[in-house]
């Protein structure tokens, strides 16, 4: 296994500077983002959906639970007894302390997936998880989300009884929020994996192997 480069501390210090410019340019770059997703005009969204909960049907509106924003992570369903693993890694990221952190913030977090509410709760007592997960299995929401039969996280934005779309994202826009991802980022090896621009000799392997 290769490794990087031994030099001076000195030698590191001036390289390392210079990769913090680059660093400082992406943040200011991502702040600019943030203001422009700040500012994206909302749309109105269908609320009449059925979610269904270990303690029963819900609407759209009831997953608020009385807050002004939701955000909703859209789980892969790929049929009976079978799991997304990306699906499964971005899950098993999801903080309960972080959940509280979004509430007193005034936004809701749920998973909703088109799996059967039955295979959702099995799976999760499979995992261990705590986090709020409703089925959305014979309603349109997925597809009136864009998402289809893929994953996607969306932002929604509440007035009144009335819910509006206010942003989403999928692919990178979701992986860039995973923990280990982030801090495997900083690492000498990254993620180790094979679509990553690592050099030549360092470890790499398949995305999901």
């Amino acid at each position: 296994m290769e490794k990087p480069e031994i030099v001076s501390a000195a030698e590191w210090q001036h390289a390392r500077d210079e990769l913090l410019k680059a660093e400082k340019e992406a943040t200011r770059a991502l702040d600019a983002l943030a203001a422009r997703r700040r500012r994206l005009p909302m749309v109105r969204f269908a609320g009449g959906y059925a979610f269904d909960t270990p303690t029963g049907p819900r609407t759209l509106l009831d997953l608020f639970e009385g807050r002004d924003q939701l955000v909703v992570y859209q789980f892969m369903d790929l049929g009976p007894g079978r799991y997304c693993p990306g699906c499964t890694k971005f899950t098993a990221n999801v903080p309960a302390t972080g959940l509280a952190g979004l509430a007193k913030q005034g936004v809701t977090w749920v998973t909703v997936s088109n799996m059967p509410l039955a295979q959702i709760e099995a799976y999760k007592a499979e995992k261990g998880w705590t986090l709020p997960f409703v089925s959305s299995h014979g309603t349109s929401f997925a597809d009136d989300c864009g998402a289809g039969r893929g994953f996607m996280l969306s932002a929604f934005l509440r007035d009144g009884d009335d819910v509006y779309r206010t942003y989403s994202t999928t692919s990178r826009g979701v992986d860039r929020l995973v923990f280990t991802h982030s801090i495997l980022d900083l690492t000498a090896y990254g993620r180790q994996e094979e679509w990553e621009d690592s050099p030549p000799g360092w470890p790499q392997h398949p995305t999901y192997g």
